[in-house]
């Protein structure tokens, strides 16, 4: 890196904002004009930045943002974000008074939330807030329309409450089979019927739903995983409508290169011995930075080739097998591109046995973020620092 990126580990996170602004803008030509995106940064925008990434997707057109829990959305309030904030998991009815100070909405499911909240609530306040809905996720909301019935009348009859919203998630979206998709979606629509009057928010669609089923019927989509360029499934893959860019890279440089003779063993437990005479290089990476031990054995980009990582990952670096003696200082790549070759955050997720959801939130928040745009830093968010 260069005088405009303050750390100094050679290990750093790359993330290209001209792709995340690329992948909103093709998601907004493919939803009804007038729908409304709330850009999903919870988990601090899993992984990628928070505020940086929220402030870009509202540059790139969102209405609005949303996280998982009360105390994220404040703090994007205190990084200067004055967009609409949705609060999509519970929250206390302690806190109510909070959340309308900070003007957040939050997520409601049940009457009785809603009298204890009531009461923790100024006079002069007003609390906005989602009713969601569980039409088969099984996880919080209404699961009756009764009891929908009982909240939309007392939202009715308070005035420390605005209804604003009513919301649903589905579970299979990104699979195939579409019938439990459609047993949800039917459910939902029946509990909208119900209302006898709709808030200004409907919304049901999650970024595998925004971007495989007609969203006409409602005004309003939480868009997540697709906006960081990855496919909400690995199923999924054949039926997207346009290519989806990853946002995010990691990259660190070798701090040491040497020969090591037939027969040594290579890091903690002599588990990789050199078969023969080989170059062995060490990166400023390992486990405590999220790059978890199960990774042994996955290839790292080095001068655009292949190279495996030999030996166990350690707390703070790992060594790899170089097919040739390099400088130190050579730029290794561990999820983007180099030359024609490219280690997309799909490969690291299959290594692991999970999903790609996952992979950027274990990249722990001592690995600097450079954020790039128009091919320019424009800032780096170093924790440590």
């Amino acid at each position: 890196m260069n005088e405009k990126t303050p750390f100094f580990r050679d290990t750093w996170v790359e993330i290209d904002l001209d792709q995340l602004i690329k992948n909103l803008k093709q998601i907004e030509k493919h939803l009804p004009s007038e729908m409304k995106i709330f850009a999903v940064v919870k988990a601090n925008a899993y992984g990628h930045g928070d505020v940086q990434i929220g402030r870009a997707a509202l540059q790139a057109g969102a209405y609005g943002l949303a996280v998982a829990f009360l105390d994220e959305a404040i703090s994007l309030r205190k990084k200067g974000i004055m967009s609409p904030i949705l609060v999509l998991g519970a929250s206390r009815p302690t806190d109510a008074h909070i959340a309308a100070q900070y003007n957040i909405s939050l997520t409601v499911f049940q009457k009785e939330w809603l009298e204890q909240a009531e009461s923790h609530l100024n006079k002069e306040q007003k609390l906005l807030v989602h009713v969601k809905c569980d039409t088969g996720m099984g996880r919080i909301g209404v699961r009756e329309i009764s009891d929908l019935k009982e909240i939309e009348s007392f939202l009715h009859h308070s005035d420390r409450f605005q209804f604003e919203g009513l919301f649903t998630h589905f579970a299979t979206a990104d699979e195939l089979d579409q019938q439990y998709y459609n047993q949800q979606l039917f459910k939902f629509k029946e509990m909208v019927a119900a209302l006898n009057e709709k808030p200004p928010f409907i919304h049901c669609a999650n970024s595998a739903t925004s971007l495989r089923f007609d969203q006409s019927e409602f005004n309003a989509v939480r868009y997540g995983i697709g906006m960081y360029g990855l496919s909400p499934s690995e199923e999924m893959k054949s039926v997207l409508p346009f290519p989806l860019h990853e946002v995010f890279s990691l990259h660190t440089r070798i701090s040491n290169v040497k020969k090591v003779p037939p027969g040594e063993g290579v890091s903690y437990g002599s588990v990789y011995k050199t078969e023969q005479e080989e170059w062995i290089g060490t990166l400023q990476i390992g486990y405590a930075d999220g790059w978890i031990r199960k990774l042994q054995g996955q290839e790292v980009l080095v001068e655009g080739e292949r190279v495996p990582i030999v030996g166990r990952i350690c707390m703070d670096q790992c060594m790899i097998k170089l097919k040739h003696e390099v400088p130190i200082g050579t730029k290794a790549t561990l999820i983007g591109k180099q030359g024609t070759e490219y280690i997309s955050m799909d490969e690291i997720a299959k290594k692991l046995e999970t999903i790609n959801y996952e992979i950027p939130c274990l990249i722990s928040t001592r690995i600097p973020r450079v954020y790039i745009q128009h091919g320019e830093i424009i800032e780096v968010d170093n924790r440590l620092i």
